[in-house]
C-alpha cells in the first residue's frame, strides 16, 4: 500500500479529477485546503532583505497571492500507482509547467480502514 499525495495548484481541475478517480474505482480521497511556502511568504509583511528570493516570488506570483491549493491524499494499492499518475496527468496537465502542482507516493507499512481491501 502507498499514500498518493497530490498538491494541486490548478484547483479548477479538482471536480473533474475526483470524478475521474471515482470512475476508475480510485476512492477514499481526503482533500485539504493548503497554501505553499512561496505564497505565504509573499502575502505576509516581510522585508525583501529578510528573504533573498522574496522579490522574485512576488514577481512570479503576479497578483495571484490569494490563490490556494488543495492537498489530496489517497491510500492506494501498489498496482494502482501508474494508473493514478496517468489519470492525474490526463486531467491536470503537464506537471513540469509552473504552478501546476506536485505529486508523489510514500510507502505505508500499516493501513487499516473500511474499503481498503478493494
Amino acid at each position: 500500500m502507498k499514500l498518493f499525495v497530490l498538491i494541486l495548484n490548478r484547483t479548477e481541475k479538482l471536480d473533474e479529477l475526483m470524478l475521474t478517480y471515482a470512475r476508475e474505482k480510485i476512492c477514499g480521497a481526503t482533500i485539504i485546503d493548503s497554501t505553499g511556502m512561496a505564497r505565504e511568504l509573499a502575502s505576509a509583511e516581510h522585508h525583501e532583505e529578510e528573504i533573498s528570493f522574496l522579490g522574485s516570488i512576488r514577481k512570479y506570483l503576479n497578483g495571484s497571492l490569494d490563490k490556494r491549493s488543495k492537498t489530496i491524499l489517497v491510500v492506494i494499492r501498489d498496482d494502482q500507482q501508474e494508473k493514478i499518475i496517468r489519470l492525474t496527468e490526463e486531467v491536470v496537465g503537464d506537471f513540469s509547467r509552473p504552478d501546476t502542482g506536485i505529486m508523489f507516493t510514500l510507502p505505508l507499512d500499516f493501513v487499516q480502514g473500511k474499503g481498503l481491501d478493494k
